[in-house]
């Protein structure tokens, strides 16, 4: 029997090569039956902070209805599109859906609301990141090991979660704390893999919001298709299904909006890898540019759906509701606990030290930005309310 995973052998020259990764910051035997980057994946899955992403807002808080999309069934998604689009480039599809899942990890409970209200809260002590927050997870909060803290990920994809927006010119204050000890290359692009996963997350922020802004009825099905993109998914979904109610018009036009994105996404990466004909990863890494993403027209037509989205559905005054009371409850909590860290529970009470120092507001940051929705109004109302027991 082989004493380690024997790779695929049909992957692309320019893709992360399992056998050849960088490792891990603390060693570890190898896996004979999973991949560096298959066992990365099955340790995110595992990670209490994925779990958690079950009760954390995407646009609509939990207990808005069932059906809405949440961090996980979105990070789900994400992964779902980004091993579609990897396997056409015949990159790491075990790495780009280790990234797709870990992505979205150190979202604070109320999504966007919750990550601005802890940034203007951290504001003298370095700020918030969630995408530096999701590399803390994973190499320091987590603690499902004997041997270390966090989930000791490969380094590919503890880059690729630090570069998810691309290269860093002005790391965050964490990912430049473990940039020191253990450098990520933070000034190069990251892997093809992370550069898929990172635009599998714009295709489905996008369309899954506008299927969900249709449900929720905050805009009509005809108002979507004035916009170029979904438009066309539309006209095609009414030829192939002529009568059929928007109940299932939405998600057919949806569906195929998403099919012309991925493969819009792979003619312009082929093309782009085709120019820059790199002989390894690291000839991505080193590029001028990126080599997966959208054409110039797509990527116009992409931009028109965002700020239909941005007018239509996260301003919308039923969203902004929302957003305020939910600001309003990280705001207090971060209030409350960082002049009280005595209120804390022990683990992090012994962490904290004393109130109102840097040191209590990172931690009571970290304590915050790990709670879901559920648990972080559950808290508000033990830390406001004299008749909820503590």
């Amino acid at each position: 029997m082989a004493d380690r995973f024997t790779p695929y052998s049909s992957l692309a020259a320019y893709a992360v090569q399992a056998d050849a990764s960088r490792g891990r910051l603390h060693a570890e035997p190898a896996d004979t039956t999973r991949s560096p980057f298959q066992r990365d994946r099955d340790r995110i899955v595992h990670s209490r902070a994925f779990r958690r992403l079950q009760y954390k807002t995407q646009v609509f808080i939990f207990h808005e209805g069932d059906h809405f999309r949440t961090r996980l069934t979105h990070s789900i998604e994400v992964a779902q599109i980004a091993r579609s689009i990897a396997r056409r480039l015949r990159l790491d599809e075990d790495l780009a859906e280790a990234l797709a899942l870990a992505h979205d990890l150190g979202h604070p409970p109320f999504g966007h609301a919750g990550e601005d209200a802890l940034d203007a809260a951290m504001r003298t002590h370095g700020g918030f990141d969630h995408n530096a927050q999701s590399l803390k997870h994973v190499t320091m909060l987590e603690r499902r090991y004997a041997a270390f803290d966090g989930l000791n990920l490969t380094w590919e994809t503890l880059e690729g979660l630090a570069k998810h927006n691309g290269p860093v010119r002005q790391p965050a204050q964490y990912i430049a704390e473990y940039d020191f000890r253990h450098s990520l290359d933070l000034a190069s692009h990251a892997s093809a893999e992370a550069q898929v996963a990172a635009i599998a997350d714009d295709i489905a922020y996008n369309n899954h919001d506008l299927e969900d802004g249709l449900r929720a009825r905050l805009f009509t099905i005809e108002e979507v298709a004035a916009l170029a993109l979904p438009g066309a998914g539309l006209e095609e979904a009414k030829l192939a299904h002529p009568g059929m109610a928007v109940e299932r018009l939405a998600p057919e036009m949806v569906r195929r909006v998403i099919s012309r994105m991925i493969q819009d996404v792979v003619a312009e990466s082929q093309n782009r890898i085709e120019a820059l004909a790199p002989a390894d990863a690291d000839a991505i890494r080193a590029a001028a540019r990126p080599v997966v993403a959208f054409s110039a027209g797509m990527f116009e037509a992409n931009k028109a759906v965002r700020a239909f989205l941005f007018e239509r559905m996260y301003r919308h005054w039923r969203v902004n509701r929302t957003v305020g009371k939910s600001r309003r409850v990280v705001q207090m909590l971060f209030s409350l606990l960082h002049g009280g860290p005595q209120m804390l529970p022990d683990e992090w009470r012994a962490r904290a030290g004393d109130a109102g120092t840097p040191r209590a507001a990172r931690v009571v940051c970290d304590y915050i930005a790990g709670m879901t929705d559920r648990f972080a109004l559950e808290e508000y109302k033990r830390l406001t309310d004299p008749s909820v027991p503590g």
